[in-house]
């Protein structure tokens, strides 16, 4: 029957209503989003400054804070792709093999003798041994180190392939795990800059893979693309290094498996390390920002329990002797061990402000790229680009709504009124349900509005026009609002779902604008069918209940 029970009336105004209040945040948008940031801020540091509070109270703590995210197109920022050099992984693998090679073939001296590593490629290791006879033994030695390849392609295949040419020995990674490698340092590059940008606390970013090697990265409200390089280009590759020597760079020499390194603080003075760190900064657990027992700016970390292991039989084995801090190639500190460090825990400090410590501890927390990341593409968009996009939006949205409320009301008179305020209660439903989720906006999204308000009259029309075949017909005013209702709901739920069958491979299948449009494209969808049906139904029902009209011109 026509008639709603007060229960559903209550439940479609609480929609109503709820979404009222979910989107009005976004009328307020300068204020609320300060109120955010001040609040993350404070909760991040501990403590709240002034300015944070001021910004805090802007906002009452009972209303919804949610804000729909504005996209690059629209808020500005910055626009890059980056290829990783997984070449860089194959490298490491090889220079962090060779201690534990050179343990495994020492043990058995005797037998194949002196054992030296020589030059060769950056992906393989070449490893000299002095008994070219017992090269066989060698092989089968450091066949020993090989391990099944973790990954479903690479089922049944070893990480590590061995081969022999005179006295030489030569591991290389095998092509299945180099599949694999690539993989994985993908994968964590793409962790690691998400982790870096949502530390500066950035809206919704855009970082995902792109190609087989390649990482695209926007950062709505971000100051320029050279700011995000800055922030994500640098490795803050931390290690500890056992020291060979200290002096002049004519003074300090690099044999196979060393390097030298200058000194962050010392002018002129640099040092010889061994290659392989007994500890990297990917066994870090925690870094922040502190201050040493000078009051000078400082760095604390804490390893996890495989660093700290590691770390203390260090320590524990070579007391009295340097050993170096290396952040991004320099040597930011060499201590001499006096005791054991079975803590796991340390302080770096040097020359740094506090501002440079707090930006080293973000970066130390990130963790460290796995590969050199080069830079192919970038773009600075500017806030002005972006406004004009939002008031360019704006315009769009209004005029659109101003022309499909002027038409329906001209073809159906009231129920064109009851009609138009369902179109926009649907705008605003969608506005609060993106809020609620914290879905981003792009330029796109507007189209996709903008479009959802032209469609969203369409469940109406289909309505009106069935109450006006029934009225053709000599039916009543009630019945032929009811039979009209009941009778359009299935075109109107067939229409809608091919539509959003059509969202839905958007949004899974396509990329960047393409799935903003889809996002507000399906919302628009799912809250047009709820205002169409349920809210204008209840809006002509109370009508009809006030003034009983005997006859109905549509």
């Amino acid at each position: 029957m026509l008639d709603i029970p007060l229960w559903k009336r209550v439940l479609i105004l609480g929609v109503v209503a709820i979404g009222l209040i979910w989107a009005m945040p976004n009328l307020f948008y300068s204020r609320v989003e300060a109120h955010n940031d001040a609040l993350a801020a404070s909760e991040q540091a501990g403590f709240v400054t002034d300015e944070q509070q001021a910004a805090i109270d802007g906002w009452p703590s009972w209303l919804p804070s949610g804000l729909v995210n504005l996209g690059l197109d629209l808020r500005g920022g910055a626009h890059l792709l980056a290829e990783v050099r997984v070449e860089d992984v194959y490298k490491s693998r090889m220079d962090s093999l060779w201690p534990e090679l050179r343990r495994s073939l020492a043990e058995e001296r005797d037998v194949i003798g002196a054992v030296r590593r020589v030059e060769g490629p950056a992906d393989e290791l070449h490893v000299q041994i002095e008994n070219g006879d017992q090269m066989a033994r060698a092989v089968e030695i450091a066949r020993g180190l090989a391990s099944p390849v973790v990954s479903l392609t690479g089922t049944g295949q070893n990480d590590l392939e061995f081969s022999a040419s005179g006295n030489t020995l030569t591991v290389r990674l095998s092509d299945a795990e180099k599949t694999a490698t690539d993989d994985r340092t993908i994968q964590q590059s793409l962790e690691i800059v998400r982790r870096r940008v949502d530390e500066v606390g950035t809206r919704e970013p855009t970082i995902q893979r792109q190609g087989a090697d390649r990482i695209l990265i926007q950062v709505p409200g971000i100051g320029s693309a050279a700011e995000l390089k800055e922030l994500i280009g640098t490795t803050a590759k931390l290690t500890f290094n056992p020291v060979i020597g200290r002096g002049t760079d004519a003074e300090a020499r690099a044999g196979i498996g060393n390097v030298v390194l200058p000194s962050q603080d010392e002018n002129g003075v640099f040092y010889t390390v061994e290659e392989a760190p007994v500890v990297t900064g990917e066994e870090l657990t925690d870094a922040s920002p502190s201050f040493d027992q000078n009051g000078q700016p400082a760095v604390d970390f804490r390893f996890n329990p495989s660093g700290a292991r590691k770390f203390g039989a260090y320590t524990a084995a070579n007391i009295g002797q340097p050993f170096a801090i290396v952040l991004d190639n320099e040597v930011i500190s060499a201590p001499v061990i006096r005791d054991a460090i079975t803590t796991g825990s340390g302080q770096i400090s040097g020359a740094m402000d506090v501002e440079g410590s707090t930006r080293l501890a973000v970066l130390l927390r990130a963790g460290a790229l796995p590969a050199e990341l080069t830079f192919l593409e970038e773009r600075t968009i500017g806030p002005e680009l972006g406004q004009d996009s939002i008031d360019a939006g704006k315009i769009a949205s209004i005029v659109a709504i101003i022309g499909v409320v002027a038409y329906v009301v001209a073809s159906y008179g009231i129920f064109g009124v009851f009609a138009s305020v369902a179109v926009i209660t649907n705008v605003i439903l969608v506005l609060a349900f993106m809020s609620a989720i914290g879905a981003t906006l792009t330029l796109p999204g507007i189209a996709g509005i903008v479009l959802t308000v032209g469609t969203a009259v369409d469940a109406n029309v289909i309505i009106y026009e069935r109450i006006r075949e029934e009225l053709r017909r000599g039916k009543r005013v009630a019945s032929s609002i009811d039979t009209g209702f009941r009778e359009a709901m299935s075109a109107i739920i067939d229409a809608n779902v091919t539509t959003f069958i059509a969202g839905l491979v958007m949004f899974f299948l396509g990329s960047g604008p393409v799935k903003g449009f889809a996002v507000t494209l399906t919302i628009g969808l799912a809250t047009s069918v709820f205002t169409a049906i349920y809210f204008t139904r209840m809006m002509i029902v109370i009508w009809l209940d006030r003034r009983r009209p005997k006859e109905l011109v549509l």
